[in-house]
């Protein structure tokens, strides 16, 4: 597993250069994960994790110091998972 991180002011294009780069790396056969910090109280499927999602990636954390959600996308060409009720 390959790790690096991308920092910087809010609004300074961090989501924006990852919608452009998870394709270029899913192209090369690369799972994507990201994980996003907030102050805020996170929102499960909020727009960036969908947009993150959108451009390729498998699954998105959102994390506050409070709270985290973990959203896994499940492609087109993945199977379900089983119900285990």
């Amino acid at each position: 597993m390959k790790v690096f991180g991308i920092a910087g002011w809010s609004g300074s294009g961090k989501t924006t250069l990852l919608i452009r780069l998870i394709p270029a790396l899913v192209a090369r056969g690369v799972r994507v994960a990201t994980v996003k910090h907030t102050h805020h109280d996170p929102a499960v499927g909020d727009e960036e994790c969908r947009a993150l999602a959108r451009a390729g990636a498998v699954e998105c954390v959102v994390a506050s110091p409070r709270r985290f959600a973990l959203v896994h996308e499940i492609h087109l060409d993945d199977a379900e998972p089983p119900w285990t009720g």
